[in-house]
């Protein structure tokens, strides 16, 4: 069979067939960027500051379409319940992370990511700035930044080693001070770090995208197409190489032939 495909014609017509399968690809590989660049966006307005109060509740976990969100929020510093998390990455980096205890001006309690540094030591030293600015009592501070949802707490046992979850859950565990009103079920990273650290990473959250379907469907005919025309140029070629067979054995059990 693969004599009858090496031919000039079987090969012109391989030729032939690679084009179109190759024009077919290409319609294909366009309605499927089609599927995503026609796909309906959804708007997530999470660039536009609000109130932590008016976005979400305590005790109440985050919506996901609050996920992300830029927000403002007044409270005071807790002394003694400052966080240290391991194990946090910056720019690929591990790192730490310091996490202070906020109490809202309406009681609520809120945990706030206050900055990263690769060095223990510097997160150590901010922390124990924050704890002397908590006992001082200067009032009401106000933090802008990112509301995320809370992770998951950590499997091992966080009062016998390094905390590497930011989970209010297990926080709540950890504070001296139970709020009023309950604990918000996110944590806020904030724009400013405080001083020694380096801002933590908290960038906007990526806006989903509905699939056209059509489109999609499309691309796949594209590409069946595609690979039907290489079949048919197989079939071809195979058809051809069957038909001399025949013609061979048929010439062979003629009499005098």
């Amino acid at each position: 069979m693969w004599s009858v495909a090496r031919r000039p014609r079987w090969i012109a017509a391989l030729v032939l067939a690679l084009g179109i399968a190759a024009a077919f690809a290409a319609l294909g590989q366009w309605q499927l960027e089609r599927s995503v660049a026609s796909g309906e966006i959804v708007t997530r307005v999470t660039e536009t500051r609000v109130p932590l109060d008016e976005l979400a509740e305590p005790q109440i976990p985050v919506a996901a379409a609050h996920d992300g969100q830029l927000v403002s929020v007044a409270g005071t510093w807790v002394p003694g319940d400052a966080v240290i998390l391991s194990g946090r990455l910056h720019e690929g980096e591990p790192g730490f992370w310091l996490v202070g205890h906020l109490t809202t001006v309406d009681g609520a309690g809120l945990a706030v990511a206050l900055g990263w540094s690769a060095e223990r030591d510097a997160v150590a030293d901010a922390a124990a700035e924050l704890e002397a600015a908590a006992s001082a009592d200067h009032g009401p501070v106000q933090i802008d930044g990112r509301y995320l949802m809370g992770e998951a707490p950590q499997e091992t046992d966080f009062e016998a080693g390094e905390l590497n979850s930011l989970a209010p859950a297990t926080l709540v565990n950890l504070w001296s001070t139970l709020d009023d009103r309950g604990t918000y079920g996110g944590y806020v990273v904030a724009e400013e770090p405080i001083a020694g650290l380096t801002a933590i990473d908290a960038p906007p959250p990526p806006a989903p995208q509905e699939i056209n379907w059509l489109n999609l469907f499309y691309a796949a005919e594209w590409v069946i197409f595609a690979g039907f025309a290489i079949f048919l140029w197989w079939r071809l070629v195979k058809d051809a190489w069957e038909a001399e067979e025949h013609e061979a054995r048929v010439s062979a059990q003629e009499p005098g032939r």
